[in-house]
């Protein structure tokens, strides 16, 4: 008897120890899940505010630089001044492959 009474104590210890840690909602291992999700969002929300700010930044600076207004103008979509020209390159097919394939087929 005197045996039993000295397994069940550090058994109850050992089984509360082995609760806290795996066992239930609050354990542990949970506690230690939610703080690493938690590092995880806040990371993710300060590169949000760091886009967010530059995405303010450059709506600013279309609002109120006239030389940004115009770059953009020009670059999307293709505006010109009275007087300049406007040249467009385009990607062409390589003439070797172009060739090869004519001599093929006759």
């Amino acid at each position: 008897m005197r045996r039993l009474k000295r397994l069940i104590l550090p058994g109850i210890l050992l089984l509360a120890a082995y609760y806290a840690a795996f066992g239930g909602e609050h354990s542990y291992l949970e506690l230690r899940a939610a703080r690493t999700a938690e590092a995880r969002e806040a990371e993710e929300l300060q590169a949000l505010q760091t886009r967010l700010d530059s995405l303010e930044a450059w709506a600013d600076s279309l609002e109120t630089d006239p030389a940004v207004l115009e770059r953009v103008a020009r670059e999307h979509f293709g505006m010109v001044r009275d007087g300049e020209v406007l040249y467009r390159l385009t990607e062409t097919e390589d003439t070797s492959e172009a060739d090869s394939l004519r001599s093929d087929n006759r």
